[in-house]
């Protein structure tokens, strides 16, 4: 320290640091306050004056031509820099950040978060015995117990750790260098009380007094500048935890947030809340489970010489008396507390990039509110708002924003009217914005632009199917006459019907998709029927002297085309099945296709159930190998385990093969049976096995004796159920 600039050396987000340097800025009343951080961001500190303004945010600062160039600087309400900012803009001081700009460190390399990858205060702590370094603070620093200011003495002692450590980087250099001429322009500039905010590690080297001026120009000369924009966006406590990847990031911001903000009872009001969060997963905690849990948390720390309970505390608290030793409680308790998911705000009006703008204004719109908690979200598409709700998350999906994922549930309804989405906003979804501004000012135009570009003469069936379903899905209508000339043109010249087939199920998808939203879908049925023709013709000779990982592949293709003709009607069912009896009519189908094929038609009733019993007699007897048979089984029952449990015709065959397989060769085709028998449920599987069981010893089978009182009383109820008098 000097009498003119004054040295906070803090710990980025602690909260003793931060009540330290609130103090110590009340105390000083400085006339200018530098923080670490950008320069480029010294025109968006007024927003902090804003009520609506809540941490956690965080600065977002971007290179103008490549949005991947970007770098969060976060701020919680317990950071140092934060009430630093509070303070000045509250008090009318001015202040400016003072770190190397971020033109110059976009234009090295590229970054996406700050700070030193080791926290110096924490190995203090370390050193001194204490496994939390905020306990540390709080009993070595804010109880006052070496009677000298704080600042000066973490000076001293971060001049010790430098002692030791003199690898310090080009990058600290530079970063240095510039913050001691940010100082000295400021005094020449005629402030004469300047408070300097910043990591306690670069104190050392801002104290006075400072290296010559030209010392500084030479590390600084020539550094190369990129074109950077600033904005403030919101940011949640799981962010700030080094498990994020954040490199000044700690290990409990929840805990954190509780220590700055409680006044009292630190320790009582703690265990209330972690009472609350296990009570709202129904799990029994009492109120004398809370006092005691307070009793054992401070007994703790009397035995360990600790003026106040720390983390540790309350965590083996918590752990023995509130969660009952179990681990998944407690980290249930870690998640949502200590870590915790808390959201900041940043006002309206706040600058942000076009597509970034768009989307909050949509958002706010459609009442879409953004939560790092993962939520499910029910859409019926035949209201307004839930299929307006549904483009923007389709078109995000498309930007590759996945605000929104179809649940497991909404894809199995597809052509329904109800969509299913799990959403939780990630704050690095800002960066994405950001770069999705390269494609357009407006979310549906960026998303317009990404489609077009999946639709060139280069693009593959797939790629191009894909691209007419997001077409449909997120309403980008300007781009479905492209998509749908490049589909009809790239077909017509493709003679591959693996690659027919596998682009036939998203048009299938995206003509239903199309009837429910409303838009027509004739060209686009058109084209359909037109490479459905084309599949049915090749598919046999595509079945043709296939090895086994080809036939796997073309029979995962056969299921997709299969589940797709269902959804272009029955004249393209009729097709379909035409062509399946054909495939299976040649001697030369591998056999697990030909299993897979023989299901399908018993399932559509192209083959009657004694005719599948000469099939799979045929496929299971002595002459054909048995890794043959077994590839037949697999892809004959993959469909399911019914036919066994209700046909004995199909259990006699099967059973009379297994019984028949030589013990060399049973250990063989093991494998193959445990991986098709092994897909079957449980309880199918058990029954199965029963009844071959009783069918071998010759028991007959119990039936039940069935009531016909109560039988005849669910008689009316399945009526109904299927629609028959």
């Amino acid at each position: 320290m000097t009498e003119a600039v004054t040295l906070l050396g803090i710990r980025h987000h602690g909260p003793g640091s931060a009540r330290a340097v609130v103090r110590a800025l009340a105390d000083l009343a400085p006339d200018l306050v530098l923080i670490e951080g950008p320069p480029e961001a010294d025109a968006l500190v007024s927003w902090a004056a804003d009520d609506t303004m809540v941490p956690p945010v965080a600065l977002l600062a971007y290179a103008a031509d490549d949005a991947a160039r970007a770098a969060f600087w976060p701020f919680a309400v317990f950071s140092p820099e934060w009430q630093a900012i509070r303070y000045a803009v509250e008090a009318g001081v001015p202040v400016r950040f003072c770190d190397l700009p971020a033109a110059h460190q976009f234009a090295a390399e590229p970054t996406r978060c700050r700070g030193r990858t080791e926290d110096p205060l924490g190995t203090l702590a370390q050193l001194a015995g204490y496994d939390d370094a905020e306990r540390w603070w709080d009993e070595m620093i804010e109880h006052g117990r070496h009677g000298e200011p704080p600042f000066e003495v973490i000076a001293e002692a971060m001049g010790a750790l430098r002692e030791e450590h003199q690898d310090t980087d080009e990058r600290e250099r530079q970063r240095e260098a510039y913050m001691r001429q940010v100082i000295r322009k400021s005094q020449k500039d005629g402030h004469e009380r300047i408070a300097v905010v910043c990591g306690a590690w670069h104190v050392p080297a801002l104290r006075q007094p400072f290296p010559p001026a030209a010392h500084d120009q030479r590390i600084l000369k020539g550094l190369p500048k990129r074109k950077v924009a600033c904005t403030w966006v919101p940011w949640t406590h799981s962010r700030l935890a080094t498990t994020s990847g954040y490199g000044a990031g700690i290990t409990s911001p929840g805990w954190y947030h509780h220590l700055f903000t409680a006044t009292d009872h630190i320790t009582a009001r703690w265990l209330t809340d972690v009472a609350r969060v296990l009570r709202t997963e129904d799990l029994p905690v009492s109120s004398a489970h809370v006092i005691e849990a307070v009793r054992l948390a401070d007994t703790l720390a009397a035995l360990r010489g600790r003026a106040v309970a720390g983390l540790s505390e309350v965590t083996e608290a918590t752990r023995a008396v509130l969660c009952g030793g179990d681990e998944l409680q407690l980290d249930l308790v870690t998640r949502r507390l200590v870590v915790g998911e808390r959201l900041g705000e940043v006002p309206e009006g706040t600058p942000q990039a076009p597509v970034a703008a768009d989307l909050t204004a949509q958002a706010r719109r459609l009442r879409l509110k953004r939560d790092p908690q993962e939520r499910e979200l029910d859409l019926d598409l035949r209201d307004t708002n839930g299929a307006e709700r549904s483009k923007l998350l389709h078109r995000l999906r498309v930007l590759g924003i996945d605000w929104g994922v179809p649940a497991i549930s909404a894809r199995r309804s597809k052509g329904t009217f109800r969509e299913t989405w799990s959403l939780a906003w990630e704050p690095a979804f800002e960066v994405d914005l950001v770069a999705a501004g390269v494609h357009g000012t407006s979310v549906v135009a960026a998303a317009t632009s990404v489609v077009r570009s999946r639709t060139t003469a280069e693009s593959s069936l797939p790629e191009i199917t894909g691209a007419i379903e997001d077409c449909l899905l997120a309403d980008l209508a300007d781009a479905l006459p492209e998509a749908l000339a490049a589909l009809d043109t790239r077909a017509a010249a493709d003679a591959d019907a693996a690659a027919l087939m596998g682009a036939l199920p998203p048009l299938a998808r995206a003509a239903r998709y199309g009837d429910v939203r409303g838009t027509d879908t004739a060209a686009l049925t058109a084209v359909s029927e037109r490479i459905l023709t084309r599949v049915c013709a090749g598919l046999p000779r595509a079945a043709h002297g296939l090895d086994d990982q080809a036939a796997e592949e073309l029979c995962a293709l056969v299921d997709g085309v299969h589940e797709a003709t269902g959804l272009l009607g029955e004249t393209a069912t009729g097709q379909w099945l035409d062509a399946l009896a054909a495939v299976a009519a040649r001697d030369s189908a591998p056999p697990l296709l030909a299993g897979r094929v023989t299901r399908l038609l018993h399932d559509a009733d192209r083959v009657a159930t004694g005719e599948v019993a000469l099939r799979l007699g045929r496929e299971l007897t002595a002459g054909v190998a048995p890794a043959a048979a077994a590839a037949y089984i697999e892809g004959f029952f993959a469909g399911g385990a019914l036919l066994l449990i209700h046909d004995d015709t199909l259990l006699d065959v099967l059973d009379r093969w297994l019984a028949g397989i030589a013990g060399d060769q049973f250990a063989q085709v093991l494998p193959l049976l445990r991986r098709t028998f092994g897909a079957f449920a449980g309880p199918e599987r058990r029954t199965i096995g029963e009844r071959a069981a009783r069918r071998g010893s010759g028991v007959p089978e119990v039936v039940a004796e069935i009531d016909e009182e109560r039988a005849a009383a669910a008689v009316p109820v399945l009526a109904t159920l299927l629609g028959v008098r």
